[in-house]
Formats: C-alpha cells, structure tokens, sequence
C-alpha cells in the first residue's frame, strides 16, 4: 500500500465544475485503493501480525481504566465522605447509611459522583475522538496514536501507587478521568486496525480475487468477509477474556501478599497495587502490537485541510451522506441509543456491585474471574452458533440485545423493594455469570453489524473512503452516547433523593425504543442501497452540493 495524492483540481473541475469539499476526501481514497489493489503481498495480514493483535487486546483488557480504577475512585469517595442524616462530616459512611460528598458545586450521593465524572470524562472523550478520530484514516499516524494512548494510561496506572489516602480523593478525580480516555483512545484507535487486518486475511483476499474473477458471486464474497470479520473479533475477544482470568488470578496472589483483607488501609493500597501491576502486563502485552503491526498507509490528506479540521470535516460528511442511506441511518439511531443504554448501565450496575461487596478488592477480583470466564463462554458459543447454523449478524444482535433489556428490568425492580435489583452479594456473583454469558457478544457484533450497514469497499472495490467515514461517524456517535446516559442518570439519582436504582427506569425505556430502530434495519436493502451510492459516486452524482 502506498500513499496516494489527491488528484489536480484542473480535473476535477473539468468533470464537475467547483466542487465540494468531500470530493477531495472520496478521490483521494478512490485512488488509494487502486493502489492497493496492485500490492496485496505488502498488506496482507501476515499471522504474526493478527497473534500480536489478539495480544494487545489481553493487556487493553480494561482492568486498570475501566474496573479497578473506578472502584478505587469509589472507594475513596465512600471512606472520605459522611453520612448525610447527619451534621456534615460528623459521621463516616457506613454500609446501611448514605454516602454524600460536595462536587461541583453541590451535595451529591457518592454514586452520582461516579456517573457525573464518567459522564464528563466521555464527554471530553468526544471532543477529542472528534478532533483527532480521523487521524486514523489519514497518512501514518493511527499506530502512534495508539501507542501514544497506551504510554499515557500505563503512566495512569502507575500514578495510582501514590494515591492511597481518602484525602486525595479529588486526585483520584483526576486519575479515574484520564485513565478512562487513556483506555478508551488507546481502544479506539487499536479497533481501527481492524476493517484492514480483515480485509487483507490471506483468506479474504483469495475469496475477493474468486470475485473479480467472476468465479464468485459477490453475495458469496459479502457473506465470506462477513464471517471472516465476526471470527477475527470474537476470537479477539475470547483470547482476551482468557488472558484476562490469568492477569486475575495473579492478582488474588498479590491481594493476599498485601493481606488485603487485614484493614481498610491495606484494601486501598492493594487497589492502587492492583491498577499499577495491570497496566504493566498492559505494556509487556502491547510491545508486540507496536513492532509486528504492519503500517498500512492511509488516505492523503485532501488539499485545503489540515490535521486539525480533517476530523470535524469529515464527522459533518459522514453524518451527512448517512442520512442519505436509509438503513444505515437507522442502525446509526440505534447503535447511539442501545450504546449508551449498556454503558450506563453497566456503569451503575458497578457502583452498586462496589457497595454491596463493600469494596473488596479481593471479593470484586474473583467476581472478575468468574465474569471473564462466563464471557468467554459467551462470546465463543455466540460464534460457534452463528458459524454452525450461518445465523446473520443482525439475528446475533438482536438476540444480544434482549438480554441487555433483561438487565434493566432486574435493577429496576429494586427501585422500591431491597430484596431485588443487585443489592445482594449472590445477586452479583449471578449478574456476573449472566454479564458474560449474554450480554457481551454486544461488543462484537455491535461493531460487525457496521461493516455490514455501511458502504462497503470490498463489493465493488472502487472506492474506500466509505469505510473510513463510517467507521469514524459511529466512533463518535458511540463516545458521544456514551456521556449523555450517565450525566442524565446522575441527575436522576440526585433527584430522585439518592435512589441508585431508579436510573433504571429511564434505561429500560430508552433501550425498548432503540429496538424499534434495529427491528427496521434491513440488511438486503443497506446492500442494494450501498451498491447504488457507491456506482453514483463512482460516476459524480452522489456528493453533488
């Protein structure tokens, strides 16, 4: 692969008089993939390449930024805040009190606490996938983002060995909200290596060269890719899932080294230990990534852009030319609201999950191992009976998605009753099992079923440029959904008078609309409708004014 010029304006002028600004963008990446159609032995995935992708994802596991982290930053928030039926900070938080601190401006329950930093911590998050998203699409600097992303939440990590004491908690501010964009830049950009690690299987390119060869059909190839994306993923997802158990079970090792369970004291160092000892595998796992990941060059960037304008040129294209797509706009409306429905709620599942266990870090640990297992078991037996039966992506997905519903009616049942709705330690150890089992396959065919709505390079193999302006459009639509669930559950909790349940509530009734949208999705039309749009863009027609 190689990186190609965009064309003289002269030409394009000739064909087309002034014309705007997207078409830079599209020829410059039609001409790419002419380019990558004559050096296949470069780009092609070579095996190396595809074990030290799946490795990566054993270290980027999220344990330091997305588990232990957050329950570090509640835990210190529960030990320097005070029993609000009491005079301010007169009496500690206890396990049958309330839990109160002021933040920005106001008295606020510890958890609300907790889903408004999230909140603002996503917020920035879109701000900044917005600003630099596209630098994955553009030139050579998507595989230094994510090493860049990787160095700053290996550094997070280690930051936390000095953040012991519930006094620093407004530090521990500091460290939860970067070390979530840490985690979650670093995954952004690693999960964009993944339509060209795919495409570019030794497998997949014979099957695209049967196809240009007329010896296959193009639904055949489509349908080829298709599994071939889905196995890459889950496989990638059921490596990580067992490395992970193994980090964990390490992990019990220091816990009891610490003796953890001794004293309150101990417990919070061990969650600081915990952070720093995940982030270091984080990095041993990600030096393979970094060497063996073959920089494939992407789009050139189009004359009269700059790095810093790409970006939100290109959101404002996408957006644009998705709402000329009918189905792909309709997945786009879910995919924003059945992402922020998970993630919320399993941001308030977390809270509650770190109260009832009391903070323990070796409880939360071997309820860790027991959910990672269980999503192993999930992710896998979802493939194993997609491939055995050829079940479709979108059948995947909505079979996925009932279950993510499940979830929030069984917190909301605890809105008015405390004999249900995660406030029982065996509630927990179950909602683990049943996380795993049926719930995170989401996070692999939400992603699939992209590629399979959006205009897709491989039917026609003329122009890429579809791939990447989708791809980025439901990057920023997910980091955006991703701020608004939890700053409005925030603000539901504090309203409501400190019931931690009842975001539930407005979860289960935004996840029940979203299925609406995906029940619409046709996925034979997106394919015709993709077709069509890319033969007129081919010829001009689609991005005029």
């Amino acid at each position: 692969m190689s990186v190609i010029s965009a064309k003289g304006s002269e030409d394009s002028e000739s064909k087309t008089g002034t014309r705007p600004i997207v078409d830079d963008i599209i020829e410059t990446s039609s001409q790419k993939l002419a380019s990558e159609s004559n050096v296949p032995s470069v780009a092609t995935t070579s095996r190396i390449e595809l074990l030290s992708f799946y490795l990566y994802y054993v270290g980027n596991n999220g344990l330091s930024g997305f588990n232990f982290g957050p329950s570090q930053f509640q835990n210190l928030l529960f030990l320097a805040g005070y029993d609000p039926s009491q005079p301010p900070y007169s009496a500690s938080c206890g396990s049958n009190t309330g839990c109160v601190l002021p933040y920005l401006g106001k008295i606020r329950d510890i958890n609300s606490i907790v889903l408004l930093t999230n909140g603002i911590s996503f917020a920035i998050q879109a701000v900044l996938l917005i600003l630099i998203g596209a630098w994955a699409d553009y030139g050579t600097w998507r595989p230094n983002i994510t090493i860049i992303f990787t160095l700053i939440a290996v550094a997070v990590s280690f930051a936390w060995l000095g953040v012991e004491d519930p006094s620093q908690w407004q530090a521990g501010v500091a460290l939860y909200i970067l070390g979530l964009i840490a985690y979650q830049g670093a995954l952004t950009f690693w999960t964009a290596a993944f339509p060209g690690l795919t495409r570019h299987l030794p497998e997949v390119e014979t099957s695209a060269q049967l196809t240009a060869d007329g010896k296959k059909s193009v639904d055949e190839h489509a349908s080829f890719e298709s599994l071939s994306r889905n196995r890459v993923s889950n496989i990638s997802f059921t490596v990580s899932s067992l490395g992970e158990i193994l980090i964990l079970i390490l992990m019990v090792g220091i816990i009891e080294g610490l003796n953890a369970g001794d004293s309150t004291a101990n417990n919070t160092k061990a969650f600081s230990v915990l952070i720093a000892f995940s982030g270091a595998v984080w990095l041993l796992c990600a030096l393979p990534w970094f060497f063996f990941e073959k920089r494939r060059p992407g789009l050139a960037l189009p004359p009269g852009s700059s790095l810093l304008t790409i970006g939100f040129r290109q959101t404002y294209i996408a957006l644009r030319e998705c709402m000329r797509l009918k189905q792909t706009f309709l997945y786009l409306i879910f995919y924003f609201l059945m992402g922020d429905v998970l993630n919320t709620t399993v941001t308030v599942i977390g809270t509650l999950q770190n109260s009832v266990v009391a903070y323990s870090t070796l409880q939360l640990t071997l309820l860790l191992i027991v959910g990672i297992a269980s999503q192993a078991i999930g992710i896998y037996s979802f493939w194993l009976v997609q491939k055995k039966f050829r079940i479709s992506t979108k059948a995947m997905l909505s079979f996925n998605v009932l279950w993510i519903l499940v979830l929030t009616i069984w917190g909301l049942a605890g809105v008015h009753t405390d004999k249900f709705g995660f406030k029982h330690v065996w509630e927990i150890w179950l909602y683990q099992v049943f996380y795993g089992l049926m719930v995170c396959p989401w996070y692999a065919y939400s992603q699939t079923m992209i590629s399979e709505v959006s205009p897709l390079p491989q039917m026609h193999y003329t122009n890429p440029s579809f791939r990447f302006l989708f791809f980025a459009l439901f990057s920023v639509v997910g980091k955006t959904s991703a701020f608004i669930g939890p700053l409005v559950s925030s603000a539901i909790i504090t309203a409501s008078g400190n019931n931690n349940n009842m975001p539930f509530a407005f979860l289960f009734g935004l996840g029940a609309v979203s299925t609406i949208f995906l029940y619409l999705v046709d996925i034979k039309n997106s394919r015709v409708e993709c077709e069509e749009f890319v033969k007129a863009e081919a010829d001009l027609e689609a991005f005029q004014g």
